[in-house]
């Protein structure tokens, strides 16, 4: 089908010119609804009936609203699978995550249970996998290692003199302070969710956010060099930071571990190789191929077998308890310090959680509520704070495989519950042998999703230049600010490119298309043409106070109308002519008072008629000066004369002065003058503003005030009903600006402005090739 044979159908649209007093009664305008005092609202939310405390009780406990009605048939199997094949995911993601955390391994596995058991009840997204993920581990671990390094627990040798390190001591510190930090974020998360701030994620856009994680794998990586290699660098912390960190892995690199290096190279090719081969032939497996258990599993064996700890002095995760921790409350003397810590944990954590989770909600069909996931990750958080978890989110890679191998609901969750479980308590101690090395390169390996996000980079350049400077911008404040400075600054920058964007708006000086009532940017469109005499002006955002001055100064600009200059000259002008009137007034007087009076202070009858009539110099004066000041409607049009811009106009000195201005306003019409020459009308075109504040409702007084005074009639157009609302409340509808000034339509603007104006015809025209438009004023 061509696009000749889509221009189907007609239609005609024939009816009066709409200002907002017509349009309220034509569409007959409701009266708005007065609110209920607080009072009221306070005691019906206090109110309670069954249905009400129902609706809380399921939006509460989300499990209540699906449980019921589980069907195992339908869901019970693939739940099932799914649930095995995420908790095997879990067991090494836990161990190699706590490592980032800077926790014994063991802590991991412990992450990967308790919170995921709370949100299974609390949660809303039914795919999502909570537990352990790389950003939010290496997030804690970056508080943990600055509040507990390791020289804090490094104490002499009486025997030699050496340095000893009370591992013991400094890993119980340390997971007392990533328990404190995980239940503080927690409670962050509860109070936010609580009173519905849920939409405070919508301040983190997609481009900082995968900038952000891009910056936090790179601090990943960075982290588990030293477990790659075998050596131990220096700790630093601060701004720079990983610059510091990376020259001195640098610095040690001669002392790598060779034992260590060989593990963590043949790890990784196993690794790399079997993922790639689970992505290749992922339609064709039941199943991906649970390649890192059976590397973890592998790696055990060879260490346990070949004494590799003992032999090539090969760093191994030690001794696993059995068993689980009981519950203890958290150093709340902590909080002080990790205060801003936690906050950020928090919003970052939220934030991968429910991207991921409406990701799927939209995929499947179903709605995930961002308030009660607030609330269901703050609980898990703050849960598993009190066992000695650390904070949690969802993870991506975990939730694919949840989705892709039959997961509907969280039994899922709960059966990987399960699978952690058994490992904790039976065979969590048969992983003592399990070289470090080995779980540093399953992190790596699980990277790869994160660093294809450079790929965004190019992406933008082509799409969106701004999105692209907020990406690059938080990378590289995440890399060398650390992550928490790094957050707040890429958030700060994010705001500001908002602020910049609509204090740098486009504006537009808008043309009628020929034959239809559009009105389209000059610039952009050829056929787009101005009406002779009036000025439609748009901005591309919404007015407010941090672009007002510049909407001032754009409207004058592309008008071409300098309020500021015409006033000036105006009063010049003024001031001139009253001095002049004053000057003839008194030549006048002194005339009459040699040639007209007698000495007793009569007055000759003839010379009577002669001053009421006027001097004939008199009489020639004020021609010259109403051809000087062209009368319009019988005021000075002080826009048109705005052409002459060459003249002196307030000057007395110049000796030709008026005889040039008046010679050259009698060829008006026939010379080419710019737009504002014979400006009549602006029309300002509000569609784009979403609400107007204080500073804009002065602004707009203060246009109509100005322009009022050059004789140009101001209009506005396309106000939305609650910009209209707001200016009313402002009190900006008066004597002077009426309702009658604001039209429904641009085109109405200009209909009226034309009628005013004393157009001789009503416009009737044709839209398109089928289309016909007739509009009556």
């Amino acid at each position: 089908m061509g696009v000749e044979e889509q221009r189907a159908g007609k239609f005609y649209v024939e009816r009066d010119v709409l200002d907002e007093l017509c349009l309220d009664q034509v569409a007959r305008r409701r009266t708005p609804s007065t609110t209920p005092p607080l009072k009221d609202r306070v005691k019906d939310s206090l109110r309670c009936s069954m249905p009400k405390l129902k609706r809380s009780v399921l939006s509460t406990l989300p499990v209540l609203s699906w449980l019921p009605r589980y069907s195992v048939r339908d869901n019970g199997l693939g739940d099932l699978i799914s649930g095995i094949s995420v908790g095997i995911m879990h067991l090494p993601q836990g161990m190699a995550y706590a490592l980032l955390a800077s926790v014994p391994p063991v802590f991991g596995l412990y992450t990967s249970f308790y919170p995921v058991l709370v949100y299974c009840i609390l949660g809303t997204s039914r795919h999502i996998s909570i537990g352990t993920f790389a950003v939010i581990s290496i997030m804690i671990g970056s508080v943990t290692e600055r509040l507990a390094p390791d020289s804090d627990f490094t104490f002499l040798n009486g025997t030699n003199g050496t340095g000893v390190l009370d591992v013991t001591a400094r890993d119980a510190y340390r997971v007392q302070i990533a328990a404190s930090t995980t239940v503080l974020s927690g409670l962050f998360q509860v109070l936010l969710g609580m009173v519905r701030f849920g939409f405070v994620v919508t301040y983190l856009s997609e481009p900082l956010v995968r900038g952000y994680t891009t910056g936090a794998a790179t601090h990943v990586v960075i982290s588990q060099l030293k477990y790659i290699f075998g050596i131990h660098p220096a700790r630093f912390s601060g701004p720079l930071s990983q610059v510091y960190i990376l020259i001195d892995i640098c610095r040690h690199l001669p002392e790598t571990n060779i034992g260590t290096l060989v593990v963590s190279l043949v790890a990784l090719v196993v690794l790399i190789v079997v993922k790639e081969l689970n992505s290749c032939y992922e339609k064709k497996l039941p199943l991906p191929i649970p390649i890192e258990l059976i590397v973890i599993v592998a790696a055990t064996l060879i260490s346990y077998y070949g004494n590799l700890n003992s032999q090539y002095d090969v760093a191994v995760v030690g001794e696993i308890p059995r068993g689980l921790k009981s519950p203890s409350l958290p150093d709340v003397s902590l909080w002080g310090t990790v205060v801003g810590d936690a906050f950020a944990v928090a919003i970052v954590g939220y934030a991968i959680n429910i991207s991921l989770g409406k990701t799927f909600g939209l995929k499947h069909g179903y709605k995930v509520d961002s308030n009660q996931e607030l609330v269901a990750l703050g609980l898990s958080n703050t849960v598993g704070g009190f066992f000695q978890c650390y904070s949690v989110t969802s993870s991506m890679s975990r939730s694919l495989i949840q989705e892709s191998t039959g997961g509907r609901t969280q039994v899922a969750g709960v059966v990987s519950s399960v699978i952690v479980l058994i490992t904790v308590l039976q065979l969590g101690s048969l992983f003592g042998e399990l070289p470090k090395a080995v779980l540093s390169c399953i992190v790596f390996v699980n990277l790869k999703g994160m660093f294809k996000q450079y790929l965004d980079i190019p992406a933008l350049w082509k799409s969106n230049t701004v999105d692209l400077l907020v990406w690059l911008v938080t990378l590289v404040c995440t890399i060398l600010l650390n992550l928490d400075l790094g957050l707040a600054a890429s958030i700060a920058f994010s705001l500001l490119t908002v602020i910049f964007r609509t204090q740098l708006p486009r504006y537009s000086i808008l043309g009628q298309v020929p034959g239809t009532e559009l009105y389209l940017d000059t610039d952009t469109y050829e056929e787009a043409k101005e009406i002779p005499g009036i000025t439609i002006f748009r901005s591309s955002t919404t007015v407010y106070y941090t672009n007002a001055e510049l909407y001032l100064d754009a409207l004058q600009k592309k008008s071409g109308v300098d309020v500021g200059k015409l006033l000036t000259r105006k009063k010049k002008r003024d001031a001139k002519q009253k001095r002049k009137d004053k000057k003839e007034e008194k030549k006048a007087k002194k005339e009459n008072g040699v040639n007209g009076h007698l000495p007793n202070g009569t007055v000759h009858p003839e010379d009577k008629v002669d001053v009421e009539k006027g001097s004939p110099d008199l009489k020639e004066n004020r021609t010259d000066i109403a051809l000087t000041d062209r009368p319009t409607n019988g005021q000075v049009n002080w826009a048109y004369e705005q052409q002459w811009t060459g003249l002196d106009l307030g000057s007395e000195t110049g000796s030709h002065g008026d005889d040039a201005i008046t010679q050259t306003s009698s060829t008006v019409g026939e010379e080419t003058r710019g737009r504002s020459s014979d400006t009549h009308t602006i029309i300002l075109d509000l569609s784009t503003a979403s609400f107007v504040d204080t500073v804009t409702v002065i602004m707009l007084n203060n246009i109509f005030r100005d322009y009022r005074e050059i004789d140009i009639d101001i209009y506005l157009a396309g106000c939305q009903v609650c910009v209209v609302e707001q200016l009313s409340r402002a009190s900006f509808f008066s004597e002077s600006i009426p309702k009658s000034r604001l039209f429904t339509t641009v085109h109405d603007a200009v209909l009226h402005s034309l009628q005013v104006q004393g157009a001789s015809d009503v416009p009737i025209y044709e839209c398109g090739l089928d289309m016909a438009c007739t509009t009556k004023m």
